[in-house]
């Protein structure tokens, strides 16, 4: 009898001791391996070691979230900011995760797509997410709601960032903060980079050109109690859904966000790639009505991966806003 009981015990403490998983869908977790040792033999031999990270101790959970941000990121970001830079950055979500009323109602995906990358764009890394939290986190922690606190965010990043024209590669949001000043695409860089930081989920939204003018635009969506609702970047409202374009947006052609990794929602995924995954977030501004083009051939037979470009005339030229493939 004894025998029995030392044997349950042991089976219990097994179990209270298996770590969870950062990916606990088991197929998801497997195209992520999968995708990551693709990346690793594109790597291989490189001088530096660039997956030396992986020996180091760390949890089943962080292990998880470095596989899927290495699987996903760009090799240059591999080069340059090395896995120390992400593997800290991974630490940090958990902890603002944790330390955040709202974090443990996010969803797994949410945070995995919205919350944990350290890319917004195509700026240049840096250590934004870190310094970011310690300047809200006392600030947000005092909000009475998720949605309060991203406006109080959105506030604060008014306090630091003005709008002004440049022309230059999009800035890094530390960078942008130093000069104090940044275009739309730097604007919403620089918001979602906060939002992220206290742990609310965030996506750049962008238009390529608008309907009503010669121009384009880029703005911020935050997930907000299980729902996606928008903001101007650095343009603080007194609630979410509104901002200057919100009449504008509802006569664009075409509205899409970037994702980090291979997304799975439930929005139209246009395209999927290497790195991530392009989302059509249009309906989510302006009634929308599906569409279907069959490209044929001489003989009348399907086509399969014919080009399809959807084009608006702006800046007078006819430009592709969106490109698909049969």
């Amino acid at each position: 009898m004894k025998q029995v009981l030392w044997i349950l015990l042991a089976f219990v403490l097994l179990c209270a001791c298996e770590e969870k998983h950062f990916m606990t869908d088991p197929d998801y977790r497997r195209m992520v391996e999968q995708d990551f040792q693709k990346k690793k033999e594109v790597l291989e031999g490189n001088p530096g070691n660039l997956f030396a990270v992986f020996d180091s101790p760390m949890s089943v959970e962080e292990r998880e979230a470095l596989m899927f941000l290495y699987a996903y990121s760009p090799l240059i970001d591999l080069s340059f900011s090395g896995g120390d830079f992400l593997l800290k950055h991974v630490r940090w979500a958990f902890q603002a995760r944790e330390a955040m009323p709202w974090g443990k109602d996010i969803p797994e995906d949410i945070f995995r797509h919205f919350v944990l990358p350290v890319r917004g764009g195509k700026e240049n890394l840096d250590t934004a997410r870190i310094v970011f939290y310690k300047e809200l986190k006392e600030r947000v922690a005092a909000c009475e709601s998720m949605e309060k606190a991203a406006l109080e965010v959105n506030h604060w990043c008014h306090e630091h960032v003005i709008y002004k024209p440049t022309n230059a590669r999009t800035r890094s949001p530390l960078a942008t903060m130093l000069t104090a000043y940044g275009r739309c695409g730097e604007e919403s860089i620089f918001t979602l980079a906060a939002l992220r930081a206290v742990g609310i989920p965030a996506r750049q939204i962008y238009t390529p050109r608008w309907a009503h003018c010669d121009d384009n635009h880029a703005w911020i969506e935050v997930w907000v109690d299980g729902e996606w609702k928008y903001l101007g970047a650095c343009e603080p409202e007194p609630r979410l859904n509104i901002a200057w374009f919100t009449l504008p947006v509802q006569r664009a052609m075409y509205m899409e966000s970037e994702v980090f990794g291979k997304y799975n929602g439930q929005e139209e995924i246009v395209y999927v790639n290497e790195s991530g995954s392009g989302v059509n977030v249009t309906s989510h501004y302006t009634r929308t009505v599906p569409t279907v083009v069959q490209v044929i051939d001489e003989n009348g037979q399907p086509v399969e991966n014919a080009k399809v470009e959807y084009k608006i005339f702006n800046y007078g030229e006819f430009y592709p806003v969106v490109t698909l493939y049969s």
